[in-house]
């Protein structure tokens, strides 16, 4: 890199993310793993499932819940999270579906800077969705937003069955400069879901 900020500009369990600039000058985010993390969520785990097993043996009413269903269902999401690999590859899949949306913006991929444990991607400026005041002040609409969103998450859902799934307000930012103003920005891939043809129907 040509330059990388060493202290983390976000954090979160998993992983945390700087703020770095390639060698041709382009600025970018960097997701890393943090250390020997996939040892520390095996552990965690185990205990958990060893608590479900728990539940389902010692409460009438345990087996009926399916706690270690819900334990191996964690994991699988855990799993995914700990390869920037598959996470990358959702982010690009989902920057495909929406390269010419006026209503979202996804990172691009550097590619050839990836690995299981790092993920390179374009950097991207915005606002976090939550702060409200913040967006009024710099002139955002917020209804045209709410619109936006709603149409974003149907569009995700029902033309193309694959959608963000961990939408909380951390990972949605709002561009409020440039010619971007106004979109909404999505970050943090790890977890999306998909849907059949027959789930869309349904649905």
């Amino acid at each position: 890199f040509a330059s990388f900020s060493p202290e983390p500009e976000a954090s979160a369990s998993v992983a945390q993310v700087h703020f770095a600039v390639l060698p041709d000058g382009r600025e970018v985010a960097v997701k890393i793993l943090r250390p020997d993390i996939g040892r520390v969520i095996a552990h965690d785990v185990a205990l958990l499932d060893a608590a479900a097993g728990l539940i389902e043996a010692v409460w009438p009413d345990g087996r009926r819940l399916k706690p270690r269903e819900v334990v191996a269902e964690f994991a699988k999401h855990l799993e995914d999270e700990l390869d920037l690999m598959r996470e990358a590859a959702n982010c690009a899949q989902l920057r495909r579906n929406f390269l010419h949306s006026p209503l979202l913006a996804v990172p691009e991929v550097h590619w050839d800077w990836c690995s299981a444990q790092v993920m390179v991607m374009e950097r991207m400026h915005g606002t976090p969705v939550g702060q409200i005041e913040a967006l009024k002040a710099a002139g955002v609409d917020l209804k045209a937003l709410s619109r936006a969103g709603v149409e974003i998450f149907f569009t995700q859902v029902f033309r193309d069955g694959f959608f963000h799934a961990d939408m909380h307000p951390g990972n949605i930012f709002v561009a409020t400069e440039g010619p971007r103003k106004g979109q909404y920005i999505a970050l943090d891939f790890g977890i999306v879901g998909t849907l059949t043809d027959n789930d869309k129907n349904y649905l």
